[in-house]
Protein backbone atom coordinates (compact mmCIF):
# COMPACT_ATOMS: atom_id res chain seq x y z
CA UNK A 1 0.00 0.00 0.00
CA UNK A 2 0.94 3.31 -0.91
CA UNK A 3 0.95 5.95 1.56
CA UNK A 4 1.49 10.03 0.94
CA UNK A 5 2.87 11.65 3.67
CA UNK A 6 1.24 14.59 5.43
CA UNK A 7 2.40 17.80 7.60
CA UNK A 8 -0.13 19.20 9.33
CA UNK A 9 0.49 22.73 10.33
CA UNK A 10 -2.41 23.48 13.06
CA UNK A 11 -3.44 21.47 16.29
CA UNK A 12 -6.92 23.36 16.77
CA UNK A 13 -9.95 21.96 17.21
CA UNK A 14 -10.55 20.86 13.45
CA UNK A 15 -6.65 19.98 13.46
CA UNK A 16 -7.19 17.61 16.23
CA UNK A 17 -10.42 16.16 13.99
CA UNK A 18 -7.85 15.38 10.93
CA UNK A 19 -5.53 14.01 12.98
CA UNK A 20 -7.85 11.35 14.92
CA UNK A 21 -8.94 10.53 11.57
CA UNK A 22 -5.92 10.01 9.89
CA UNK A 23 -4.03 8.27 12.83
CA UNK A 24 -7.36 5.84 13.53
CA UNK A 25 -6.42 2.27 13.12
CA UNK A 26 -9.26 0.91 11.55
CA UNK A 27 -9.41 3.64 9.38
CA UNK A 28 -12.16 3.45 6.41
CA UNK A 29 -9.62 4.72 4.45
CA UNK A 30 -7.58 1.47 4.59
CA UNK A 31 -11.01 -0.55 3.31
CA UNK A 32 -10.89 2.12 0.65
CA UNK A 33 -7.96 2.91 -1.09
CA UNK A 34 -4.28 1.56 -2.09
CA UNK A 35 -2.85 4.78 -1.73
CA UNK A 36 -3.60 6.35 1.60
CA UNK A 37 -2.55 10.37 3.36
CA UNK A 38 -0.32 9.09 6.70
CA UNK A 39 0.49 11.94 8.79
CA UNK A 40 4.05 12.53 9.01
CA UNK A 41 4.11 15.67 11.14
CA UNK A 42 2.10 17.83 13.44
CA UNK A 43 3.32 21.59 14.11
CA UNK A 44 1.61 24.07 16.57
CA UNK A 45 3.36 26.87 18.39
CA UNK A 46 1.54 25.84 21.70
CA UNK A 47 3.05 22.83 22.91
CA UNK A 48 0.55 21.77 25.29
CA UNK A 49 -1.26 21.13 21.99
CA UNK A 50 0.08 17.72 21.24
CA UNK A 51 -1.72 16.67 24.50
CA UNK A 52 -5.01 16.70 22.74
CA UNK A 53 -5.04 13.20 21.11
CA UNK A 54 -2.18 10.42 21.30
CA UNK A 55 0.01 10.96 18.90
CA UNK A 56 2.40 8.43 18.20
CA UNK A 57 6.50 8.47 18.83
CA UNK A 58 6.98 7.93 14.97
CA UNK A 59 5.12 11.47 14.45
CA UNK A 60 7.24 14.56 14.07
CA UNK A 61 5.79 17.33 16.69
CA UNK A 62 7.50 20.52 16.36
CA UNK A 63 6.59 24.41 17.11
CA UNK A 64 8.23 25.66 13.97
CA UNK A 65 5.86 24.93 10.71
CA UNK A 66 8.44 25.60 8.50
CA UNK A 67 10.56 22.40 9.73
CA UNK A 68 7.20 19.83 8.01
CA UNK A 69 6.88 22.82 4.90
CA UNK A 70 10.89 21.66 4.59
CA UNK A 71 10.35 18.10 5.42
CA UNK A 72 11.84 16.12 2.40
CA UNK A 73 9.64 13.32 2.98
CA UNK A 74 6.69 15.60 3.80
CA UNK A 75 4.44 15.87 0.10
CA UNK A 76 1.41 17.46 1.57
CA UNK A 77 1.05 20.37 3.98
CA UNK A 78 -2.50 20.56 5.05
CA UNK A 79 -2.78 24.88 6.56
CA UNK A 80 -5.57 24.97 9.32
CA UNK A 81 -4.03 27.96 11.55
CA UNK A 82 -6.26 30.39 9.70
CA UNK A 83 -6.03 33.79 9.01
CA UNK A 84 -3.45 35.75 6.64
CA UNK A 85 -0.80 35.48 8.49
CA UNK A 86 1.44 33.08 8.36
CA UNK A 87 -0.97 31.44 6.57
CA UNK A 88 0.01 32.88 3.41
CA UNK A 89 3.78 32.27 3.34
CA UNK A 90 3.27 28.46 4.92
CA UNK A 91 1.27 28.04 1.54
CA UNK A 92 3.48 30.23 0.00
CA UNK A 93 6.60 28.20 0.65
CA UNK A 94 4.40 24.76 0.37
CA UNK A 95 4.08 25.45 -3.18
CA UNK A 96 7.39 26.87 -3.74
CA UNK A 97 9.01 23.24 -2.35
CA UNK A 98 6.82 21.43 -4.46
CA UNK A 99 4.14 19.98 -1.88
CA UNK A 100 0.31 20.52 -2.60
CA UNK A 101 -1.45 22.28 -0.03
CA UNK A 102 -5.03 21.43 1.50
CA UNK A 103 -6.81 24.16 3.68
CA UNK A 104 -9.95 25.43 5.39
CA UNK A 105 -9.06 29.30 5.35
CA UNK A 106 -11.82 31.04 3.66
CA UNK A 107 -10.10 34.31 4.72
CA UNK A 108 -6.88 34.10 3.04
CA UNK A 109 -8.86 32.60 0.01
CA UNK A 110 -11.41 35.10 -0.28
CA UNK A 111 -8.66 37.51 0.09
CA UNK A 112 -5.42 36.32 -1.57
CA UNK A 113 -6.82 33.25 -3.60
CA UNK A 114 -6.90 34.46 -7.24
CA UNK A 115 -2.82 35.23 -6.44
CA UNK A 116 -2.19 31.91 -4.40
CA UNK A 117 -3.66 29.49 -6.95
CA UNK A 118 -1.36 31.26 -9.53
CA UNK A 119 1.38 30.31 -7.97
CA UNK A 120 0.16 26.86 -7.61
CA UNK A 121 0.04 26.83 -11.30
CA UNK A 122 3.24 28.16 -11.62
CA UNK A 123 4.79 25.21 -9.47
CA UNK A 124 2.37 22.40 -10.78
CA UNK A 125 1.05 22.35 -7.64
CA UNK A 126 -2.70 22.02 -6.20
CA UNK A 127 -4.61 23.82 -3.83
CA UNK A 128 -7.67 22.19 -2.06
CA UNK A 129 -10.42 23.55 0.03
CA UNK A 130 -13.50 21.64 0.19
CA UNK A 131 -13.46 22.56 4.25
CA UNK A 132 -13.34 26.27 3.59
CA UNK A 133 -17.10 26.46 2.87
CA UNK A 134 -20.07 24.44 4.38
CA UNK A 135 -17.87 22.57 6.95
CA UNK A 136 -18.91 18.61 5.76
CA UNK A 137 -21.31 20.00 3.07
CA UNK A 138 -19.44 18.96 -0.72
CA UNK A 139 -20.06 22.26 -2.08
CA UNK A 140 -17.23 23.30 -3.62
CA UNK A 141 -17.16 19.60 -4.99
CA UNK A 142 -20.43 20.10 -6.17
CA UNK A 143 -19.73 23.37 -8.00
CA UNK A 144 -16.39 22.65 -9.58
CA UNK A 145 -17.09 18.78 -10.81
CA UNK A 146 -20.93 18.20 -10.04
CA UNK A 147 -22.34 20.80 -12.04
CA UNK A 148 -19.48 21.25 -14.65
CA UNK A 149 -22.48 21.49 -17.71
CA UNK A 150 -24.01 23.89 -16.67
CA UNK A 151 -23.97 27.23 -16.21
CA UNK A 152 -24.53 28.42 -12.85
CA UNK A 153 -27.02 31.36 -12.15
CA UNK A 154 -27.24 31.56 -8.84
CA UNK A 155 -26.10 30.50 -5.48
CA UNK A 156 -27.97 31.24 -2.59
CA UNK A 157 -27.17 29.74 1.07
CA UNK A 158 -27.00 29.74 5.01
CA UNK A 159 -23.14 29.53 4.62
CA UNK A 160 -22.38 30.70 8.81
CA UNK A 161 -23.83 28.22 11.47
CA UNK A 162 -23.54 31.21 14.39
CA UNK A 163 -25.81 33.51 13.05
CA UNK A 164 -28.13 30.95 11.86
CA UNK A 165 -28.15 29.75 15.58
CA UNK A 166 -28.56 33.51 17.20
CA UNK A 167 -31.75 33.68 14.51
CA UNK A 168 -33.64 29.91 14.76
CA UNK A 169 -33.47 30.92 18.74
CA UNK A 170 -34.78 34.30 18.40
CA UNK A 171 -37.71 33.18 15.88
CA UNK A 172 -38.71 29.96 18.04
CA UNK A 173 -37.72 30.91 21.56
CA UNK A 174 -39.18 34.98 20.73
CA UNK A 175 -35.75 35.64 22.79
CA UNK A 176 -33.77 39.08 22.10
CA UNK A 177 -30.62 39.08 19.64
CA UNK A 178 -28.29 39.86 22.54
CA UNK A 179 -29.60 36.82 24.58
CA UNK A 180 -29.43 34.24 21.96
CA UNK A 181 -26.04 35.65 21.14
CA UNK A 182 -24.73 34.72 24.74
CA UNK A 183 -26.56 31.55 24.67
CA UNK A 184 -24.80 30.62 21.75
CA UNK A 185 -21.15 31.75 23.21
CA UNK A 186 -22.19 29.66 26.24
CA UNK A 187 -22.64 26.51 24.10
CA UNK A 188 -19.74 27.29 22.42
CA UNK A 189 -21.68 28.26 18.38
CA UNK A 190 -19.94 31.74 19.01
CA UNK A 191 -16.77 33.65 19.58
CA UNK A 192 -16.04 35.38 22.85
CA UNK A 193 -16.01 38.40 20.04
CA UNK A 194 -18.28 36.77 17.51
CA UNK A 195 -17.99 40.26 14.82
CA UNK A 196 -16.24 38.11 11.98
CA UNK A 197 -19.73 36.03 12.37
CA UNK A 198 -22.33 38.33 13.05
CA UNK A 199 -22.05 40.98 10.70
CA UNK A 200 -21.70 38.69 7.78
CA UNK A 201 -17.99 38.58 7.55
CA UNK A 202 -17.19 35.37 7.50
CA UNK A 203 -20.20 34.60 5.34
CA UNK A 204 -18.92 37.40 2.45
CA UNK A 205 -15.44 35.17 2.52
CA UNK A 206 -17.31 31.93 2.02
CA UNK A 207 -19.33 33.57 -0.59
CA UNK A 208 -16.27 35.00 -2.47
CA UNK A 209 -14.93 31.54 -2.97
CA UNK A 210 -18.49 30.19 -3.81
CA UNK A 211 -18.75 32.64 -6.55
CA UNK A 212 -14.94 32.44 -8.13
CA UNK A 213 -15.43 28.36 -8.63
CA UNK A 214 -19.20 28.80 -9.86
CA UNK A 215 -19.33 31.71 -12.15
CA UNK A 216 -15.42 30.86 -13.18
CA UNK A 217 -14.71 34.80 -12.92
CA UNK A 218 -12.52 36.90 -10.68
CA UNK A 219 -13.72 40.57 -8.60
CA UNK A 220 -12.55 42.91 -5.80
CA UNK A 221 -13.45 41.29 -2.67
CA UNK A 222 -13.65 44.60 -0.90
CA UNK A 223 -16.61 45.69 -2.96
CA UNK A 224 -19.16 42.17 -1.81
CA UNK A 225 -21.59 44.04 0.18
CA UNK A 226 -21.83 42.62 3.72
CA UNK A 227 -24.42 43.44 6.72
CA UNK A 228 -25.08 41.34 9.74
CA UNK A 229 -27.50 40.41 12.22
CA UNK A 230 -26.37 42.86 14.98
CA UNK A 231 -29.52 45.10 14.50
CA UNK A 232 -31.93 42.67 13.80
CA UNK A 233 -34.72 43.53 16.03
CA UNK A 234 -37.11 40.97 17.30
CA UNK A 235 -40.32 42.92 16.23
CA UNK A 236 -39.50 42.42 12.65
CA UNK A 237 -39.42 38.95 12.85
CA UNK A 238 -42.71 38.40 14.83
CA UNK A 239 -44.15 40.56 12.02
CA UNK A 240 -42.36 39.25 8.71
CA UNK A 241 -43.83 35.75 10.30
CA UNK A 242 -47.35 37.10 10.42
CA UNK A 243 -46.52 38.07 6.39
CA UNK A 244 -45.09 35.01 5.91
CA UNK A 245 -41.88 35.38 6.10
CA UNK A 246 -38.72 33.70 7.82
CA UNK A 247 -35.80 35.70 8.33
CA UNK A 248 -32.16 34.26 7.45
CA UNK A 249 -28.67 35.62 6.89
CA UNK A 250 -28.31 35.18 3.98
CA UNK A 251 -25.11 34.72 1.05
CA UNK A 252 -26.65 35.29 -2.40
CA UNK A 253 -24.64 35.45 -5.77
CA UNK A 254 -26.26 35.99 -9.03
CA UNK A 255 -24.56 36.57 -12.40
CA UNK A 256 -25.71 39.08 -15.13
CA UNK A 257 -24.36 40.04 -18.29
CA UNK A 258 -22.19 42.91 -17.13
CA UNK A 259 -21.68 42.65 -13.58
CA UNK A 260 -22.21 40.07 -10.34
CA UNK A 261 -24.62 40.44 -7.52
CA UNK A 262 -22.25 39.51 -4.53
CA UNK A 263 -24.14 40.13 -1.22
CA UNK A 264 -24.77 39.13 2.33
CA UNK A 265 -27.09 40.49 4.33
CA UNK A 266 -30.51 39.22 7.02
CA UNK A 267 -33.55 38.43 4.58
CA UNK A 268 -36.60 37.78 4.69
CA UNK A 269 -37.64 34.19 2.88
CA UNK A 270 -41.31 32.62 2.29
CA UNK A 271 -42.03 30.26 4.99
CA UNK A 272 -42.40 27.75 2.45
CA UNK A 273 -38.55 28.04 1.18
CA UNK A 274 -36.35 25.31 1.44
CA UNK A 275 -33.68 27.44 3.31
CA UNK A 276 -36.80 28.67 5.98
CA UNK A 277 -36.69 25.26 7.48
CA UNK A 278 -32.91 25.36 8.02
CA UNK A 279 -32.37 25.28 11.43
CA UNK A 280 -29.73 25.56 14.15
CA UNK A 281 -26.35 25.76 13.87
CA UNK A 282 -27.03 23.84 10.27
CA UNK A 283 -25.93 25.37 7.01
CA UNK A 284 -27.43 24.85 2.93
CA UNK A 285 -26.49 25.93 -0.01
CA UNK A 286 -28.83 26.42 -2.84
CA UNK A 287 -27.60 26.20 -6.94
CA UNK A 288 -29.12 27.25 -9.37
CA UNK A 289 -27.59 25.47 -13.01
CA UNK A 290 -28.88 26.25 -16.48
CA UNK A 291 -29.42 22.01 -16.75
CA UNK A 292 -29.21 21.05 -13.39
CA UNK A 293 -32.40 23.40 -12.46
CA UNK A 294 -32.36 23.96 -8.73
CA UNK A 295 -30.35 21.83 -5.79
CA UNK A 296 -29.95 22.19 -2.42
CA UNK A 297 -27.01 20.96 -0.22
CA UNK A 298 -27.64 20.47 3.38
CA UNK A 299 -25.25 19.57 6.49
CA UNK A 300 -23.03 20.66 9.10
CA UNK A 301 -21.58 23.58 8.14
CA UNK A 302 -18.98 23.51 11.13
CA UNK A 303 -17.90 21.64 13.82
CA UNK A 304 -14.74 19.10 14.26
CA UNK A 305 -15.24 16.07 12.59
CA UNK A 306 -17.52 17.22 9.37
CA UNK A 307 -14.61 19.88 8.79
CA UNK A 308 -12.06 17.32 9.22
CA UNK A 309 -14.14 15.37 6.96
CA UNK A 310 -13.37 17.08 4.37
CA UNK A 311 -10.04 18.19 4.90
CA UNK A 312 -9.48 14.45 4.83
CA UNK A 313 -11.41 13.99 1.40
CA UNK A 314 -9.37 16.45 -0.30
CA UNK A 315 -6.22 14.70 1.16
CA UNK A 316 -7.19 11.40 -0.56
CA UNK A 317 -8.11 14.05 -3.80
CA UNK A 318 -4.39 14.80 -3.79
CA UNK A 319 -3.26 10.69 -2.46
CA UNK A 320 -5.15 9.60 -5.71
CA UNK A 321 -4.00 12.02 -8.45
CA UNK A 322 -7.44 14.17 -8.97
CA UNK A 323 -6.61 17.37 -7.20
CA UNK A 324 -3.71 17.89 -9.61
CA UNK A 325 -5.40 16.99 -12.41
CA UNK A 326 -8.60 19.23 -11.85
CA UNK A 327 -6.13 21.94 -10.82
CA UNK A 328 -3.97 22.29 -13.51
CA UNK A 329 -6.95 21.71 -16.36
CA UNK A 330 -10.09 24.02 -14.96
CA UNK A 331 -9.27 27.57 -16.01
CA UNK A 332 -10.72 28.80 -12.78
CA UNK A 333 -7.64 27.81 -10.89
CA UNK A 334 -5.11 29.67 -13.65
CA UNK A 335 -5.10 33.13 -12.29
CA UNK A 336 -6.43 34.85 -15.05
CA UNK A 337 -10.28 34.40 -14.97
CA UNK A 338 -12.18 36.98 -16.61
CA UNK A 339 -12.62 39.84 -13.96
CA UNK A 340 -16.31 40.75 -13.49
CA UNK A 341 -17.38 44.31 -11.85
CA UNK A 342 -19.87 43.25 -8.38
CA UNK A 343 -22.75 45.37 -8.67
CA UNK A 344 -23.20 48.54 -6.05
CA UNK A 345 -25.78 48.17 -3.87
CA UNK A 346 -28.34 50.38 -5.09
CA UNK A 347 -28.26 48.36 -8.42
CA UNK A 348 -29.99 45.33 -6.31
CA UNK A 349 -33.16 44.99 -7.18
CA UNK A 350 -35.75 42.97 -4.79
CA UNK A 351 -39.00 43.16 -2.74
CA UNK A 352 -39.10 45.02 0.35
CA UNK A 353 -40.20 44.63 4.09
CA UNK A 354 -40.55 48.11 5.56
CA UNK A 355 -41.86 48.82 9.46
CA UNK A 356 -42.53 52.95 9.69
CA UNK A 357 -43.45 53.95 13.86
CA UNK A 358 -45.41 56.97 12.88
CA UNK A 359 -48.21 58.36 14.96
CA UNK A 360 -51.54 57.13 15.19
CA UNK A 361 -53.80 59.69 13.09
CA UNK A 362 -55.43 59.70 9.65
CA UNK A 363 -53.65 60.20 6.48
CA UNK A 364 -49.98 58.61 7.29
CA UNK A 365 -50.51 55.68 4.92
CA UNK A 366 -51.34 58.16 2.17
CA UNK A 367 -48.43 60.16 3.27
CA UNK A 368 -45.94 57.45 2.87
CA UNK A 369 -47.22 55.78 -0.10
CA UNK A 370 -46.99 58.87 -2.00
CA UNK A 371 -43.75 58.85 -1.69
CA UNK A 372 -43.05 55.62 -2.57
CA UNK A 373 -45.07 55.62 -5.62
CA UNK A 374 -43.21 59.08 -6.57
CA UNK A 375 -39.90 56.61 -6.86
CA UNK A 376 -41.98 53.77 -8.33
CA UNK A 377 -42.49 51.74 -5.36
CA UNK A 378 -45.95 49.66 -5.12
CA UNK A 379 -47.33 48.31 -2.01
CA UNK A 380 -47.81 44.47 -2.16
CA UNK A 381 -49.59 44.55 1.75
CA UNK A 382 -49.69 46.04 4.66
CA UNK A 383 -50.19 45.61 8.44
CA UNK A 384 -50.87 47.84 11.36
CA UNK A 385 -51.53 46.98 14.99
CA UNK A 386 -52.97 49.19 17.46
CA UNK A 387 -50.11 48.22 19.91
CA UNK A 388 -48.48 51.00 20.30
CA UNK A 389 -44.08 51.36 20.80
CA UNK A 390 -43.39 54.03 23.03
CA UNK A 391 -46.21 55.74 22.01
CA UNK A 392 -46.14 55.44 18.48
CA UNK A 393 -47.23 52.78 16.09
CA UNK A 394 -45.50 50.46 13.69
CA UNK A 395 -46.80 50.16 10.06
CA UNK A 396 -45.68 47.40 8.42
CA UNK A 397 -45.66 47.32 4.30
CA UNK A 398 -44.26 44.77 1.65
CA UNK A 399 -43.26 46.15 -1.43
CA UNK A 400 -43.78 44.44 -5.17
CA UNK A 401 -39.86 44.67 -6.81
CA UNK A 402 -37.71 47.87 -6.56
CA UNK A 403 -34.26 49.13 -7.22
CA UNK A 404 -32.88 50.06 -4.02
CA UNK A 405 -31.57 53.21 -5.30
CA UNK A 406 -35.14 54.14 -5.54
CA UNK A 407 -35.91 53.11 -2.08
CA UNK A 408 -33.24 54.64 -0.44
CA UNK A 409 -34.29 58.08 -1.90
CA UNK A 410 -38.03 57.42 -1.30
CA UNK A 411 -37.03 56.63 2.57
CA UNK A 412 -34.98 59.58 2.98
CA UNK A 413 -37.75 61.81 1.72
CA UNK A 414 -40.11 59.99 4.31
CA UNK A 415 -38.20 59.77 7.38
CA UNK A 416 -38.44 63.84 7.17
CA UNK A 417 -42.45 63.47 6.92
CA UNK A 418 -43.52 64.83 10.87
CA UNK A 419 -45.65 61.70 11.31
CA UNK A 420 -42.40 59.43 11.28
CA UNK A 421 -41.15 59.57 14.69
CA UNK A 422 -38.22 56.34 14.58
CA UNK A 423 -35.82 55.59 12.33
CA UNK A 424 -37.54 53.20 9.19
CA UNK A 425 -36.37 49.64 9.12
CA UNK A 426 -35.91 47.56 6.46
CA UNK A 427 -35.23 43.85 4.97
CA UNK A 428 -34.91 42.77 1.43
CA UNK A 429 -36.50 39.64 0.57
CA UNK A 430 -35.83 36.34 -1.88
CA UNK A 431 -39.02 34.91 -2.97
Amino acid sequence: MKALHVGLVGMGTVGAGVAKILLEKNSPLLEKLDCIPVLKGIADSNPEAKNKINIPSNVLFTADARELVNHPDIQIIVELIGGLHPAKEIITLALENGKDVVTANKMLLALHGSELFQKARQHGKSISFEASVGGGIPVIAALRDGFIANRIESICGIVNGTTNYILTKMTKEQVTYSDALAEAQKLGYAEKDPTMDVEGIDASHKLAILARIGFGVDFDYNSIYHEGISTVDLSDIWYARELGYTLKLLAIAKKGENTIELRVHPTLLPHEHPLSSVHGVFNAVCITGSAVGDAMLYGRGAGQMPTASAVVADLVDVALGRAGITFAAMKTFSGCSERFPIANALQFKTCYYLRFSVVDKPGVLAKITGILGKYEISIASVIQHKAREAGNVPLVMMTHLAEEGNLQKALVEIQQLDVIKDHTKFLRVEE
